[in-house]
């Protein structure tokens, strides 16, 4: 790569790191994975880099290439499995807070229930405030199934956030 297209992969990942990596935690819920999918997205731009930036704006490509990587993450088997090898650890792991991503705890739980695609489209649409067109050229698919999946999505996250809401009422009149 030429080093006038290496300055400028350099300047638009330092601009686009922190963004890109807030967008892969209301994604994943993990802020560990989030850097690693930002991290892997950030290196399959890098391939296509002169390519890609010579058509114009990159911004959707690369959030497309983001949702790309935590979809292909879920899918892999390893994932679900425990890993069992039979050492504890000293210390449990601090749980995944959503203050540093300006969303509640109790909305990252609830947005850990709906279901991938649905949430993509929660979070491109709501959390990164993208126009519906903008999302569907990220999920590949239409505006149509963007608005729908966005709907069904808002409908699990709002059931979801009633039944946290009863559990927490229920639990304080007992």
């Amino acid at each position: 790569m030429r080093s006038g297209d290496d300055a400028s992969f350099r300047e638009f990942a330092r601009d686009k790191a922190l963004p890109l990596r807030r967008t892969a935690y209301l994604l994943c819920g993990d802020w560990h994975l989030a850097e690693d999918l930002v991290q892997t997205a950030l290196i399959r731009l890098y391939r296509v880099w002169p390519k890609v930036r010579r058509k114009g704006p990159v911004d959707n490509y690369t959030r497309q290439i983001l949702l790309r990587c935590w979809l292909d993450e879920r899918r892999r088997p390893w994932r679900s499995k425990e890993n069992r090898d039979g050492v504890v650890p000293e210390e449990p792991a601090a749980p995944a807070s959503g203050a540093d991503a300006g969303i509640s705890d109790s909305l990252l739980r609830a947005l850990a229930e709906v279901p991938p695609k649905q949430r993509a489209a929660v979070v491109l649409r709501y959390c990164a405030d993208l126009p519906v067109a903008e999302v569907a050229v990220a999920l590949r698919c239409s505006e149509g199934t963007v608005r729908s999946q966005a709907a069904r999505g808002l409908d699990v996250l709002r059931a979801a956030l009633q039944r946290q809401h009863d559990e927490a009422v229920s639990g304080r009149s007992a």
